[in-house]
């Protein structure tokens, strides 16, 4: 079953984004948040193409394709990482990570709209749990929901770009190879966001060079594992298995964010945050099909054994 590899390598993905949370927690803390976003993103669009150029997989888009860069890189890139910093800076770490944990249902809905990729039964099921997992970590946190902000509403535009993305991803993949979409989707959007970086961070890059060599090896491990590779293995699970069967994976997201900054910044976690896991790894078995899939393979195993 090629899925059930997917499945396994996209939860390896989710736990180096999980722990890139902290990595980027320790960045932000030096460095301006927007610039040193970009700088992340422009390294992690190099080590793409360095990886894919040894591969030889490097061409010239066609035009199509340059207009599905242009979308997905202003939607994935630029939109969500702006939208998320500045939505994040003005609303609470509760709202935020619940607007968050929506994105997975939002994919499912945009799929079934655009792609006309009708969920089943057990995919709706798999969302909603997945969606409750992390609703019980999120509110575990004992702070609770607050008002309402104008926070909250950028970081539901940042999730509405990524959802978007996802579609666009799974468009342009059809002719383009989705690793070498990912390179050019990294590069354009993290110029713009320099650009961006440069207008609303004056002076930006003074002072980079004075921080410890601890910092700059996370920000290396953070663009070229996290970011490059990370992002070349999701965006070719999306062409693989669909955006909303991927996008149920980034649940898991909030749990391994949780276990990062138990192991790098010390932060405790609780029989709750567990209990949230048991219903993300739920939601993911439904809503990504493999649970379908491993039915399916302990049959043709029962199946083996009797002919």
């Amino acid at each position: 079953m090629k899925n059930l590899q997917t499945y396994f390598i996209l939860t390896f993905i989710m736990a180096t984004w999980g722990l890139n949370v902290s990595i980027i927690k320790i960045l932000v803390s030096y460095f301006p948040p927007v610039t040193i976003t970009s700088l992340r993103i422009l390294a992690a669009g190099l080590s793409v193409f360095i990886i894919l150029g040894a591969m030889g997989k490097v061409r010239k888009p066609s035009f199509r394709e340059m207009k599905f860069i242009v979308f997905g890189g202003l939607l994935s890139v630029v939109s969500h990482h702006l939208l998320l910093a500045i939505g994040l800076t003005q609303t609470s770490a509760v709202n935020g990570g619940l607007i968050l944990g929506a994105g997975p249902l939002l994919t499912a809905i945009l799929s079934t709209i655009i792609l006309r990729n009708k969920p089943t039964g057990l995919q709706v099921l798999g969302f909603l749990l997945g969606g409750a997992g992390v609703t019980f970590i999120v509110l575990s946190g004992g702070k609770g929901v607050s008002s309402l902000s104008q926070g909250d509403f950028y970081v539901f535009l940042s999730i509405l770009s990524q959802a978007f993305s996802f579609i666009v991803i799974s468009k342009a993949s059809k002719t383009l190879d989705p690793r070498l979409l990912t390179g050019y989707m990294l590069i354009f959007g993290g110029v713009i966001l320099f650009a961006l970086g440069s207008f609303m961070e004056p002076g930006g890059l003074k002072g980079m060079s004075e921080a410890p060599a601890y910092v700059w090896a996370a920000f290396a491990a953070s663009a070229v594992l996290a970011t490059a590779v990370g992002h070349m293995v999701y965006n070719t699970a999306i062409s693989k298995i669909g955006p909303a069967e991927a996008s149920i994976f980034l649940n898991l997201n909030t749990f391994f964010s949780l276990a990062g900054s138990a192991l790098i910044l010390g932060e405790v976690i609780t029989v709750n945050h567990l209990l949230g896991l048991v219903l993300i790894v739920a939601g993911v078995l439904f809503g990504s099909g493999a649970l379908d899939e491993l039915v399916i393979r302990q049959r043709r195993k029962r199946h083996s054994h009797h002919i």
